[in-house]
């Protein structure tokens, strides 16, 4: 039987009443499921591996011990999210008290490249994915969070806010400050004309201004973000915490 086949068209809210219940396999489903989304958002959030890893790890542990506050105001995806960039801005904070540079050694972005994107994407998105990790890098972590969300992952403005816990109102004005941050830095990817129809999806959530280039690749939302042993530093969500 194929990986969690067992758990085929179990709800999200119903696996994680399961667990609370005490079966012992339905929490590592939802971890299965929501991974790889989890996965990109804290990537890109943090831009560095072992930091995200790191998060998304914490989040897990975090989610395995109070599924059982879980009141169902929300979806349990949003729920995860939220928990997720949570502990990402907590890593962003504590590395920032601690004067930790920014991310500006080429090495080291090239190491944020997902390694099928570095094999098969043409030279010219992969430079333009490294060139957008280290503008993020320069944001501060409230404003690099609600970009990765909006820009990035495609979520609309009502859902992000309801990930960070904040007004629709913080996302746009936080979104706004960080396009105008990034302005000057992106502004040459830009492409010429292209019109309306040619605009990702996420646009028609955003407010108006410079947008942040979309990720390359299978990094947005709804689709695998990461590789086979990035996955597996995190496939266990602290399931035996």
């Amino acid at each position: 039987m194929a990986e969690g086949a067992e758990y085929d068209g179990v709800s999200d809210q119903d696996l994680l009443t399961r667990h609370v219940e005490g079966d012992p396999e339905a929490f590592g489903e939802l971890v299965r499921r929501h991974r790889d989304r989890l996965w990109a958002v804290a990537l890109r959030t943090l831009g560095d591996r072992e930091e995200a890893a790191d998060a998304v790890q914490d989040a897990l542990v975090s989610a395995y011990r109070a599924a059982h506050t879980f009141r169902g105001q929300a979806a349990v995806t949003t729920w995860l999210h939220r928990i997720t960039v949570n502990a990402c801005l907590d890593r962003a904070r504590k590395a920032a008290s601690r004067k930790t540079a920014p991310v500006d050694d080429t090495e080291r972005l090239e190491q944020l490249l997902e390694p099928h994107e570095a094999a098969s994407a043409p030279a010219e998105r992969n430079d333009l994915h490294r060139q957008l990790l280290k503008a993020l890098s320069t944001l501060p972590a409230d404003q690099r969070a609600a970009l990765v969300l909006v820009d990035m992952q495609g979520y609309p403005v009502a859902e992000a806010a309801r990930i960070l816990d904040v007004p629709t109102g913080t996302i746009k004005s936080r979104c706004a400050r960080g396009r105008a941050r990034l302005l000057p830095l992106l502004a040459h990817l830009r492409p010429d004309g292209g019109g309306e129809n040619r605009k990702p999806a996420a646009e028609r959530n955003r407010t108006q201004g410079t947008s942040v280039p979309p990720a390359a690749g299978p990094g947005r939302a709804g689709s695998p973000g990461t590789d086979q042993s990035d996955s597996a530093a995190v496939k266990g969500g602290g399931g035996r915490a």
